[in-house]
């Protein structure tokens, strides 16, 4: 392994733990107190998540580029000529970041995370604060419908990327403030339809997690949880990245007018 891929992987990991640091925090403010802070204010929740994703692409982003999404890291191979030697170390160390992520949260939060329990007659095996974490389908949603639900909502999330980071999009941000956008498209999704069953949208980002709670006492209501819903963030996700990437180079990507004319000059330079 070079220098600069293991530079590469543990930016990546970093990424991944800052996302889960302040998401799953924000997550355990939401669902451990009460009143929660978020009960009149969603929207703050899905700041956080979003201001994360933020965080981490300011922190990491020249150095890794910060995928810190293993849909996010297929997707650039398929369609930005991302090198695939790197797709998998790219993806166990973004797996390895959520996990991590998920220790610094309950080294915060576990006196709260037991008094929760306790208040309210629930154990760890059986599921109680498991949503500090991890994901799990929401209200009448079920794990084949969820599946349906986070192919589009990742599928959202790639499209949007690809705008922002196109380079011949002459309406995408400019400088530095893709960063910020990016964090925004996060948030806009969470609350637009994050209730369906917590906008995974990112494998790493809740199969870490789910892995470290297995470990941490929550057992088979992490793996492989009820209805076996485990799968559901990892294969979903990692489908609807390739469909909308794919989805913004057929449909917009051929026709942006800074890209005809670069491929005009260069024929005319022939």
């Amino acid at each position: 392994m070079t220098k600069r891929l293991f530079g590469e992987l543990i930016a990546e990991a970093v990424a991944v733990l800052i996302i889960i640091s302040f998401g799953d925090s924000a997550a355990a403010m939401y669902f451990l107190y009460k009143p929660s802070p978020y009960q009149h204010a969603y929207w703050g929740l899905c700041i956080a998540w979003g201001l994360g994703v933020s965080i981490a692409i300011y922190v990491t982003g020249s150095i890794s580029g910060t995928h810190a999404n293993p849909a996010i890291t297929l997707a650039l191979a398929l369609y930005r000529e991302f090198s695939w030697q790197k797709v998998v170390p790219y993806c166990v160390a973004q797996t390895v970041g959520g996990f991590l992520g998920a220790v610094l949260v309950y080294i915060l939060f576990q006196p709260v995370i037991d008094h929760f329990n306790s208040a309210s007659g629930l154990t760890r095996a059986a599921g109680g604060a498991a949503a500090v974490f991890f994901t799990h389908n929401g209200l009448a949603v079920t794990p084949v419908h969820a599946f349906s639900d986070q192919i589009i909502l990742t599928a959202f999330l790639l499209f949007g990327i690809f705008a922002i980071t196109e380079q011949y999009n002459e309406m995408a941000p400019q400088a530095n403030s893709s960063a910020l956008i990016i964090g925004l498209l996060v948030a806009t999704i969470g609350a637009s339809m994050g209730y369906l069953e917590a906008w995974a949208i990112n494998p790493a980002r809740d199969f870490g997690p789910r892995l470290f709670c297995f470990f941490a006492g929550w057992g088979a209501a992490a793996l492989p949880s009820p209805g076996h819903y485990w799968w559901v963030p990892i294969a979903g996700p990692l489908a609807g990245g390739v469909i909308g990437a794919g989805a913004y180079q057929v449909l917009i990507h051929p026709f942006l007018p800074a890209r005809l004319r670069a491929l005009e000059n260069e024929r005319q330079s022939r």
